[in-house]
């Protein structure tokens, strides 16, 4: 009947595992706010980088506009001293289109800049709630730990009460002793591993790990994975800057216009009757045609980068999608474990049964008992701790999704 039960577990799971990739129900939690959980300096940094890349853009935007040049200029010559003011602007009208596609390749490289940072965001978030589920996971390994030190005590006695019966050799105590003395260095190392994480966490939030909530991730279908991934996005950017960035190049090898405009005005003359202190002004218009040898190289250069950018947002498709079949693998594997661990429990169950028994009528101990009772806490613990795995694996899933 057992053997007929565990078949039916597994041949659920099997049927579960492989509507897994097409079929996943829930979506990523939003967890409400990112700065929940990033400290004041780490949401500080984040927004002077999205303040930066702002700037960044609008002086990118205005680059085709050229300086205004003012010169104030004093000449001391033998016969006369003179002083003026000279303005001076070149300024393109018309690029061959060059104009619009500065305009365009600033505010896609704008936009590629502040996707960049959003990628930055959504790691920082993810090692913090990394973190918090490495803390939760640690303390249910220590709770576990305890029970297996309370396990190898027990042991410890039963086998001291057999030596000094003459039922075992004393090599066999030796061995109890020195296991239960190995899970005892162990919990000490885990302990000490449990506060490094603590002390780790205090680098990405201001709030103590138990204020932190540790937030219950689901998964997503693979299609919306896809078409809310920010890495797939930020590779689109790049598309997107580049294919501006070669239509700008192309311009500037192209036909300009500029207009042109200048002012003098004399502030001393020093009585030279050929200056005049009225100030003289010149207008006019300029085309101009660039040559030069480079200008291939340039442009296919250009090209190149716009097409390599394309084949990268495909090969970046590949990896996403492996990456999501391996988590939703994992996933799978982990509940199978899970059943297994539930089908101990219940073998543990079983076994108190039969062991309250036998204690009842002397022939089993009370420290038998406490053993049994123990393992089956530790396959409960064991449980949770499949679980946290799961959200571990589902954190890489919403890291990667824009909310």
């Amino acid at each position: 009947m057992r053997l007929m039960k565990d078949l039916k577990d597994w041949s659920l799971l099997l049927k579960i595992s492989k509507l897994v990739p097409c079929l996943l129900i829930g979506f990523i939690s939003t967890l409400d706010a990112n700065e929940y959980y990033l400290s004041k300096n780490k949401e500080d940094i984040l927004k002077y980088s999205y303040d930066k890349a702002t700037e960044d853009g609008n002086k990118l935007k205005n680059d085709w506009i050229n300086p205004i040049t003012y010169k104030y200029i004093y000449s001391d010559t033998e016969t006369y001293d003179t002083t003026k003011s000279y303005i001076n602007i070149s300024q393109p009208i018309f690029k061959s289109g060059g104009i619009y596609y500065a305009i365009k390749y600033a505010k896609s490289t704008q936009k590629q800049t502040n996707r960049s940072i959003d990628v930055q965001r959504k790691e920082l978030i993810k090692q913090t709630i990394n973190l918090l589920f490495q803390i939760k996971k640690i303390d249910i390994t220590i709770s576990k730990q305890k029970l297996l030190i309370q396990n190898a005590k027990l042991d410890v006695e039963r086998k001291k009460e057999q030596v000094l019966n003459g039922i075992l050799d004393t090599s066999f105590l030796d061995n109890a002793i020195l296991d239960s003395n190995s899970k005892q260095n162990t919990l000490i190392d885990l302990e000490y591993q449990r506060v490094t994480y603590i002390n780790n966490l205090s680098t990405f939030s201001d709030k103590k790990y138990e204020e932190l909530k540790v937030p219950e991730l689901s998964i997503t279908q693979d299609i919306e994975f896809l078409e809310k991934n920010i890495y797939l996005e930020k590779a689109q950017d790049e598309i997107n800057s580049s294919y501006w960035f070669k239509n700008m190049i192309i311009s500037n090898y192209l036909p300009t216009v500029n207009f042109t405009a200048d002012y003098t005005k004399y502030h001393y003359t020093d009585n030279n009757p050929s200056l005049s202190k009225e100030g003289t002004e010149n207008y006019g218009f300029n085309i101009t045609i660039p040559f030069d040898i480079r200008y291939s190289n340039a442009i296919q250069s250009a090209k190149i980068e716009y097409l390599q950018n394309k084949v990268a947002l495909q090969d970046k498709k590949e990896e996403e999608k492996v990456l999501f079949n391996n988590v939703t693998s994992k996933i799978a594997s982990l509940d199978k474990k899970m059943i297994i661990a539930k089908n101990d429990i219940q073998l543990y169950d079983s076994l108190v049964t039969q062991i309250k028994e036998q204690l009842d009528v002397g022939m089993k101990t009370q420290s038998d008992l406490e053993t049994i009772q123990n393992s089956k806490k530790i396959k409960t613990l064991e449980i949770e701790s499949l679980k946290i795995d799961e959200q571990i694996e589902l954190l890489e899933i919403y890291s990667r999704i824009e909310i």
